[in-house]
């Protein structure tokens, strides 16, 4: 059996670090963790290829020929090279087989595609496998059980070049025990965090290893201290477990804001290998987070919440939202000076979109203020329904605001609020060949060719050098990934 697995292509979004993956020599980000995931559940014996179309600027005809059966895994921001796929499978008269949070959510609007997966794969996948076997498929593969991740295969990483990649991707949890009405994690993972073990993960982390990865690796989880318990063992054996082999990865992930509620779980992340967390902010705003149901974010202090974490040595990255019903005309103006304060220098400000299957969604259909499909990508200006703010004036005010973030005098001065309350431990840290290159090369682009942006580059650059030396890493790497951010500020 030959299965030919497609990862679309992403557009150029705020976390395709597209604009700067040429200072490290990188195709792309991370790698399609869900496609090589179902490919470690397909028998051994069968011929595998992956096609990420990140990496790969088209689909070969050896490839389509060469396949009995074409699997895509997509996310909605995908759906425009999605439907690119579907023309040239149905050229080559391919059976596509899909899967992933776009078909989970909208498959109905795929009639030309005869196959599903919706939601999880692992409780499927033998009825799937048999029937692929037989060649007589069903339309629909779907179960109303949520999976035992204990059962998850170690993703097949041999099906890719892991040279082509920033970071590798790893899972340790599904689910987020938290309901904020406008994600959708909730309504495809569910509200009780199912985990792997420790030694599972450590397994897969171990299996990277061998093959050869040192750098950072992305715990993809929808909320890492949804089950603070299984995180906390996680965190120990990891710990051990970097003692023992001397590895210097580092890791980031995802988790809720009440991570700064523990410091216990704050010092074990570091400790083994943490340096940043993305951390859903959302608004400065208590009345938008009562009204999202954002009840972890209430009634704090945000900005000490960030400052907190990063004095631990974890830096803060940060999603916001404007749009909220209850937002008001200012909220531009308040999130900048948040974001600003705050020192959150990776700040991912984004409309308010209303996702398939959302409480949001449903209410506002409900409201009849639903007008099209939700792109899937919130920084683009894109409003998919009535909000309670002139649309235009919140698409004008957004633009400006990302535009105004990201300008290279306010950009550079938010690296120095940040590495003033950073506290990095060091532990771990490497300066690879990749680092290096990268140093030489911000020289070039940045301090040289970037007339917008080179006298604030030598500013931060000699200033945190002479001053905060353990830092400069920091500070380098953080002015590399600016140019991305201002040129999709550009592009808005």
């Amino acid at each position: 059996m030959n299965i030919l697995l497609i990862s679309p292509k992403t557009p150029e979004t705020f976390w395709s670090f597209r604009y700067v993956l040429h200072f490290i020599s990188k195709k792309a980000s991370y790698p399609p963790l869900g496609l090589l995931t179902v490919a470690g559940m397909l028998p051994r014996e069968w011929n595998l290829r992956i096609v990420d179309l990140n990496v790969k600027n088209d689909i070969s005809e050896i490839d389509l020929k060469w396949a009995n059966y074409v699997m895509i895994s997509a996310m909605i921001v995908q759906k425009e090279s999605v439907s690119e796929i579907i023309q040239k499978c149905l050229k080559f008269n391919k059976t596509i087989i899909a899967g992933g949070p776009l078909f989970t959510t909208s498959y109905e609007k795929y009639p030309e595609i005869k196959h599903f997966v919706l939601g999880e794969a692992e409780n499927i996948i033998e009825e799937l496998i048999q029937d692929l076997k037989s060649g007589n498929l069903k339309r629909i593969y779907c179960s109303d059980k949520k999976p035992d991740l204990t059962k998850t295969p170690i993703p097949r990483w041999d099906l890719i070049k892991m040279r082509d990649y920033a970071a590798m991707s790893v899972q340790f949890s599904r689910g987020c025990p938290f309901d904020c009405e406008f994600c959708d994690i909730t309504a495809i993972f569910g509200r009780v965090p199912r985990t792997k073990s420790p030694a599972q993960l450590i397994l897969e982390l171990e299996t990277l290893r061998k093959l050869g990865w040192k750098d950072t690796v992305f715990i993809v989880d929808d909320n890492f201290i949804g089950n603070k318990k299984q995180t906390r063992e996680l965190l120990k054996e990891l710990i051990v477990w970097r003692r023992k082999t001397k590895t210097k990865m580092t890791f980031l992930t995802e988790a809720s804001v009440n991570l700064a509620d523990d410091p216990e779980s704050c010092k074990l992340m570091v400790e083994a290998g943490f340096v940043k967390v993305f951390v859903g902010i959302e608004t400065p705003s208590d009345e938008a987070l009562k009204e999202c149901r954002k009840m972890q974010n209430q009634g704090r202090n945000l900005v000490e919440v960030v400052k907190k974490l990063h004095q631990f040595g974890l830096e803060v990255m940060g999603g916001f939202i404007v749009g909220f019903d209850n937002d008001p005309p200012d909220i531009f103006q308040r999130q900048f000076e948040f974001i600003q304060k705050s020192g959150v220098v990776t700040a991912m400000v984004g409309l308010l979109t209303a996702l398939p299957k959302t409480k949001l969604y449903q209410r506002l259909f409900k409201e009849g203020r639903i007008t099209e499909d939700s792109t899937g990508d919130n920084t683009q200006s894109a409003i998919n329904f009535i909000p309670k703010l002139n649309k235009e004036f919140l698409k004008n005010n957004y633009r400006q605001l990302m535009k105004n973030l990201y300008s290279p005098s306010v950009y550079y001065k938010r690296i120095r609020v940040f590495l003033n309350e950073y506290k990095p431990t060091g532990a771990g840290i490497r300066v690879s060949y990749d680092d290096f290159i990268a140093f030489i090369k911000s020289i070039w682009f940045l301090g040289v060719r970037d007339k917008e942006g080179r006298k604030e580059y030598w500013k931060l650059f000699w200033s945190t050098l002479l001053t905060q030396p353990a830092k400069f890493r920091n500070a380098i790497e953080l002015a590399i990934i600016g140019l991305h951010f201002r040129k999709v500020a550009e592009q808005l």
